[in-house]
């Protein structure tokens, strides 16, 4: 299964790095990949209203469903076990449990949550905010990426009909528990020597843009007093953000930055850049982004926030137990688990260690060991948690 991956929205010069942006070439053929692999074990299939597909064993209308999964898209020129992984691994669990010949109490499903990056239109965790409506299908649609094509172009390009785009609360209904299976983006596992563990909490994160204006002009002819630079503000925004994520114990990241008209001869007329900020306390967050803000004199707009999630210590506790005792750790990372945990549904994250530490690029790794582990743990918690 994961050779079958393998060379799907490879990036050509990325050193191995994944391309594989919502509703493109490389995620058509990623959906029709899961497709497959759920028919293959006879699993029913149902994309919903906000594009997450659903494999499912048993009656789906049955609800209070036992749900595991991951997401199939990735960041630019990202690695390849950061979403994929928890796909993998929850179709394997099936495989295990099939093995033993008897239906589960409770439906058991396999979610490939959709544009879980935001590689694309620049919001985190699309498919499942979009499902559970915490972010509008209205806002949705109309995003754009960097060509200028919006999520409601990409979606009618796909076939796919705009106006039945947006949140599915019959779906969201139907799920009783949430696991979701992920590599881990950190060196936690590494340094307590343990294959799998279980996650606490998701810090605090969001994103924000900066829209930095200037006045072109040309670069040899204009003198230094004479330039109205939005890139010296730029360059500020960047070390302000250190600075203030430095003193509040948060990390602060400024990793895209669009350039008008980006020519090497030309001073520019207009930046744009993104902050990224996570910290443990949510308004340890809002107090970086507003010192940053406060620090460059100009306004912060935020595209996406969510705040800490802490998952449900009765539920945690039980795969903990049941797992033998495995490490417990946070993450700074987001999630579609931490979306579903907002709206109310029970939610937990088995971590696969990680055994370079490095995530969103082409070194994140899992050893076949430690990705069996994590399948073996995963469908020991689906077995707890399905039958009764």
């Amino acid at each position: 299964m994961w050779a079958d991956l393998a060379g799907i929205g490879r990036a050509p010069g990325d050193a191995g790095g994944y391309r594989r942006f919502v509703w493109s070439d490389a995620d058509l053929t990623l959906r029709e990949w899961f497709v497959g692999e759920a028919n293959a074990r006879g699993l029913g299939v149902h994309e919903d209203r906000a594009g997450n597909l659903w494999a499912w064993w048993g009656d789906p209308t049955a609800g209070d469903a036992v749900v595991t999964g991951s997401h199939l898209d990735s960041v630019p020129s990202g690695g390849a076990f950061d979403g994929p992984l928890g796909v993998v691994s929850g179709l394997l669990a099936v495989d295990r449990l099939l093995e033993t010949g008897t239906m589960p109490d409770r439906p058991i499903a396999v979610v490939a949550f959709s544009d879980e990056e935001g590689g694309r239109y620049g919001i985190a965790c699309g498919g499942s905010r979009v499902l559970t409506g915490l972010l509008p299908a209205e806002r949705a649609l109309a995003l754009r990426d960097d060509d200028g094509v919006t999520q409601a172009e990409a979606l009618r390009a796909s076939g796919r009909a705009e106006a039945a785009f947006g949140a599915d609360p019959e779906v969201l209904r139907t799920v009783g528990t949430f696991v979701e299976l992920h590599v881990e983006q950190g060196r936690g596992l590494v340094d307590l020597d343990a294959p799998v563990g279980v996650a606490s909490a998701i810090r605090g994160h969001g994103r924000w843009r900066f829209d930095l204006a200037g006045r072109p002009d040309h670069a040899g002819t204009t003198r230094l007093e004479d330039r109205d630079d939005p890139m010296l503000t730029q360059a500020r925004l960047v070390l302000a953000a250190r600075d203030a994520a430095a003193r509040h114990d948060a990390v602060a990241t400024v990793g895209k930055v669009l350039v008008e008209p980006n020519a090497v001869n030309a001073v520019p007329a207009r930046v744009q850049a993104w902050l990224d900020a996570r910290a443990d306390d949510d308004e340890v967050v809002r107090a970086v982004v507003a010192e940053v803000a406060g620090a460059i004199g100009v306004e912060a707009v935020e595209e996406s926030w969510t705040p800490r999630v802490d998952f449900a210590a009765g539920l945690r506790d039980r795969l903990v137990e049941r797992l033998g005792g495995v490490p417990v750790l946070p993450t700074g990372a987001g999630h579609d688990a931490g979306i579903l945990a907002s709206v109310g549904v029970p939610s937990a994250m088995v971590f696969v260690r990680n055994p370079t530490g490095v995530s969103h690029a082409p070194d994140e790794h899992a050893e076949t060991a430690d990705c069996l582990a994590g399948v073996d743990a995963l469908a020991t918690v689906l077995e707890e948690l399905a039958w009764e």
